[in-house]
């Protein structure tokens, strides 16, 4: 019995012997990971402030001169109404034009033409494979639908900016100019945006005798200290010699004869310059005049048209296809400038995501012949996550010319 009591003992004395150990382990223990944990503490503060990332500078559209103006020129907008996807990139894009036309003084805005995909087709076509990969000539909307789709997303614009529209081949036939039928005189009337309406001089008529906004005249006077008095002429696409004449005879108009002239249509040059000598269309090869006939019957003889806007040719994803700027002279040998922006096949070719939004904003200086050329995407601006790819700073892109 004392031998067991014994060993009892041994054990319990062990066991206390050892638990004091493991104890004095620990509390030794304690003090040298709370200094790790101290000198930790500033490494982990200097791994933080080493991953923080400068801000990129945000750069929004303002004018250079508080003084100047601006007009800005629309591209082809077909790609973002055939899609339904893409129709909030426009709708952004004219949003803005809307938010920013007080602290832009934009008192114009113009629109290349191709308003639609296809005036009248009536079935869809499928795209082959998935969905993502779209076919090239993937419409959402058919027949009028892409029309009802255009104007609601100008109404954005009505009564808050006057505009001028240029028809182009989609915006007549069935699918591409086959014929002059078009619903463009039905959705845009001579009366639809008051503000277009105080500036429109004279329509000339249609292929069908009524005079409608397919080819019109416009006169609007630039604000001060500018002051000058401005006639835009807007061709219908592949204008006829009836329209040309029409147009010229508005041009020569003694009223006229001071102003700075603007010719809107929709095919005039290509992006290296050249004004396009022929085109392929059905209206075309019925007496419709290519860029060089305009320039030829219009531009030249008239004294005082200054400038040219248009768009039409492209390239998937090029920009060198897409934009681009000459000069020529009128027969009173005045300079001409003869600008041609069409980013529609921007951002996916052309079934992309119509353009990535870019905008052409022309700013016209104080001192009566200076205008700068930018371009610049509300759709890559309005993101911080994106607004470093929002402008287009490259020599096609950004430059300054003169109409002296």
């Amino acid at each position: 019995m004392l031998k067991k009591t014994n060993l009892l003992l041994a054990a319990l004395a062990l066991g206390i012997f050892s638990g004091c150990a493991t104890a004095e382990v620990t509390k030794t223990a304690q003090p040298e990971t709370a200094k790790q944990t101290v000198n930790a503490a500033p490494k982990a503060k200097a791994a933080k402030k080493a991953k923080k990332v400068k801000k990129p500078v945000i750069k929004y559209p303002a004018l250079t001169d508080p003084q100047s103006w601006t007009m800005v020129v629309v591209p082809d907008v077909q790609t973002y109404i055939k899609q339904i996807e893409n129709q909030g990139i426009m709708d952004m894009m004219l949003a803005w034009i809307v938010r920013r036309r007080e602290e832009m003084n934009i008192r114009q805005v113009l629109f290349t033409g191709d308003l639609v995909y296809s005036n009248s087709h009536g079935y869809v076509e499928q795209p082959k494979g998935l969905r993502f990969f779209r076919s090239g000539r993937l419409r959402d909307l058919i027949g009028e639908e892409q029309w009802k789709a255009f104007s609601r997303l100008m109404e954005r614009l009505d009564g808050e900016v006057p505009y001028i529209l240029s028809t182009g081949n989609h915006d007549y036939g069935v699918g591409s100019a086959e014929n002059r039928n078009s619903y463009f005189d039905k959705y845009f009337p001579t009366d639809r945006n008051p503000l277009t309406r105080r500036h429109l001089v004279a329509c000339a008529p249609n292929a069908f005798g009524l005079s409608t906004l397919q080819t019109a005249a416009y006169e609007f006077t630039a604000p001060a200290p500018d002051g000058r008095k401005f006639l835009v002429i807007s061709l219908q696409f592949a204008p006829t010699d009836a329209d040309l004449a029409w147009a010229k005879k508005i041009a020569d108009m003694e009223r006229f004869e001071n102003h700075i002239g603007i010719v809107l249509t929709h095919s005039y040059i290509r992006a290296n310059g050249l004004r396009i000598e022929s085109e392929k269309y059905a209206l075309s090869k019925a007496g419709g005049n290519p860029g060089e006939q305009i320039f030829q019957k219009l531009v030249y003889p008239a004294k005082n048209i200054r400038m040219v806007v248009c768009g039409h040719v492209c390239s998937p994803d090029k920009w060198e296809s897409a934009v681009g700027f000459s000069w020529a002279k009128n027969s009173s040998g005045k300079s001409v400038a003869q600008m041609v922006f069409n980013t529609q096949a921007i951002g996916g070719g052309f079934s992309g995501n119509g353009g990535d939004g870019w905008l052409r904003l022309l700013e016209f200086m104080p001192d009566r012949k200076t205008i700068k050329a930018t371009t610049y995407s509300p759709f890559f601006g309005s993101s911080t996550s994106t607004n470093h790819m929002s402008w287009k700073t490259d020599a096609r892109n950004e430059f300054t010319f003169t109409l002296e």
